[in-house]
């Protein structure tokens, strides 16, 4: 399946992107592309679309090619296409009080049966007296 993707180009600390058609299975770090479809640098905000080739660009979705979704968002945010912004970040579940209650119970029964543990150990050693410890005088 195809893809279009920003594929980052660009001095440290200062990114520029390139959007390129790519297989979907080369990573977006390979170098691989098959069609580069413009550029857009992240410090020029006025002229973000004029560096793109937006038809060429609409002529690949109209065959079945993918928009990755931070390039979806981009797009929509400049109005080159209509439709909803999608989550980009990675997905995080959120911990219930109730999971999280739980968790906190069962490391107090381990710490508690270690300590258990421990008591015991000390209770079965045998201690050692002072006039042991002491050396007998010649």
């Amino acid at each position: 399946m195809l893809m279009i993707r920003l594929q980052r180009t660009g001095r440290k600390h200062e990114p520029t992107f390139r959007v390129v058609l790519t297989d979907s299975k080369n990573g977006p770090k390979s170098g691989k592309y098959l069609k580069n479809l413009g550029w857009y640098d992240t410090r020029l905000k006025n002229d973000a679309v004029k560096q793109l080739d937006l038809p060429e660009i609409k002529k690949f979705m109209a065959n079945g090619a993918k928009l990755s979704l931070t390039l979806h968002n981009f797009l929509i945010s400049q109005k080159v296409i209509e439709g909803k912004k999608l989550n980009a970040l990675p997905k995080r579940t959120v911990q219930k009080k109730e999971a999280v209650a739980e968790k906190a119970a069962e490391k107090k029964e381990v710490v508690a049966e270690k300590k258990e543990e421990v008591a015991e150990k000390a209770a079965t050693t045998p201690e050692s007296t002072d006039s042991e410890k002491v050396p007998a005088a010649k």
